[in-house]
């Protein structure tokens, strides 16, 4: 049995990973297309606030705060999303979750639509961002179930990078063409109708959920520690901060510069160069049989990133602007994909939705902060002194990683551990 175990790992080690492969595990198919239909509002949901709310009172500056609550309550809840998701399971959590999100967004929408007040937008923005549905995690924490142990998971976690990317080039587009050529309301209309037919399809799926841990009598479900307890995502944290305000620093930025020079039709173009870069690194993240450990890995792609970000600032033509925007999307991805790996060897199988929706709330904080900061910087300074938000982000939290890169290590191998709350028998990592 001993010589057979090792053949077996011999043989795993060995095997290049590949997305064909990755593609071919046994019910990945049921929940990947689910999940793709039910995140897809995830990148349609700000835009779509912003355009009807702009067209409902005519500034964008009403519309981009309401927005910013959404933004800001979505990053809050999260995690405590997560965290349930762990705990009861994903359909437990998910069921509710659309069927809150879909009520809130057509309030809201209703609300723009009959000329509500500003609190009355801003209540309706909380629940409408603490309810939007993480299936991005979830997926990854199935993804997880499926492959553990597998040299596949970094292949899992690059797929899942670029099907993020994959999203928000299609989510904003699908958002403008309804509202500007359908009605205003149109967009945050459709989001909230898939979110619900996505959402209900996606926990339909059982069988590929991750199980809900019990005590040995299988009564209770186990109170794991929150993710949050493990310094290793906590570090993780500031760097997925950091790379949110890359994303939340170029928006603004692009749009401010495009506009400085009279070509606003330009910024598509340039953030889509961006956001190719990413897609383009993503895949190419997923084909190599890596044999560099993640922690040395992130680093590295943390501190490349750091240098691309903090050259945005010096280009003077839209030449070299986008080829820097190329650039920095190609370094966002290693750094991204590296982290999400990571979550497996530091945060025990309980705690990894919660701790995927950390991560993904941190993002989404650190865009959300970045935008408005950029802004300012935009009126305030100079024409594109808003790319100095993605160099001051991607620096402080490069020098954050550097300081505490020994809390990346996780658990070795052979160490027992304890997990959960109550008394349970102590398991050994591996």
């Amino acid at each position: 049995m001993a010589s057979t175990v090792t053949t077996s790992k011999d043989s795993a080690a060995t095997s290049r990973p590949g997305y064909g492969r990755l593609l071919r595990t046994r019910g990945a198919w049921t929940f990947l297309l689910p999940g793709f239909a039910a995140r897809q509002p995830f990148a349609m949901l700000t835009l779509s606030i912003v355009l009807l709310v702009q067209h409902t009172t005519g500034s964008y500056g009403t519309a981009g705060a309401v927005a910013a609550v959404t933004g800001v309550s979505m990053a809050l809840f999260a995690p405590y999303t997560g965290r349930l998701a762990d705990r009861h399971g994903q359909r437990a959590v998910l069921v509710p979750g659309v069927l809150v999100h879909a009520a809130a967004g057509l309030a809201l929408t209703a609300l723009a639509l009959n000329g509500a007040p500003l609190w009355a937008l801003f209540a309706a923005a909380v629940p409408t961002g603490a309810s939007v549905p993480q299936v991005g995690p979830m997926v990854r924490a199935r993804w997880g179930v499926r492959l553990k142990g597998s040299p596949l998971m970094a292949t899992a976690a690059a797929f899942e990078s670029v099907t993020d990317e994959f999203t928000f080039v299609v989510g904003p587009l699908l958002a403008t063409a309804l509202c500007t050529t359908v009605d205003p309301s149109a967009g945050l209309i459709t989001e909230a109708a898939l979110t619900l037919v996505g959402g209900l399809l996606f926990a339909a799926q059982k069988g590929t959920q991750p199980p809900v841990a019990t005590t040995a009598d299988g009564h209770a479900p186990v109170r794991h520690a929150s993710a949050l307890r493990v310094p290793g995502v906590r570090v993780l944290i500031v760097t997925f901060l950091g790379i949110g305000s890359v994303f939340g620093g170029m928006q603004v930025s692009l749009a401010a510069y495009t506009e400085s020079i009279g070509e606003p039709g330009l910024n598509g173009v340039l953030y889509g160069v961006f956001a190719a870069g990413n897609m383009l690194a993503g895949l190419a993240c997923g084909a190599i049989a890596w044999k560099v450990a993640p922690q040395r890995r992130l680093i590295v792609a943390y501190a490349a990133l750091a240098l691309a970000a903090s050259a945005l600032w010096t280009a003077d033509s839209s030449l070299l602007l986008g080829a820097l925007g190329l650039l920095v999307g190609m370094c966002i991805a290693p750094a991204l994909i590296t982290g999400y790996t990571l979550v497996e060897s530091l945060v025990p199988a309980g705690a990894r939705t919660e701790a995927f929706t950390w991560l993904t709330g941190a993002v989404a904080l650190g865009q959300a902060a970045a935008v408005t900061v950029a802004g300012q910087f935009e009126d305030r300074l100079w024409d594109g002194a808003g790319f100095l938000v993605p160099m001051g982000g991607t620096l402080l939290a490069l020098a954050t990683l550097l300081a505490l890169r020994s809390r990346l290590a996780g658990a070795p191998r052979g160490r027992t551990v304890a997990r959960g709350m109550g008394h349970r028998e102590p398991v050994a990592v591996d």
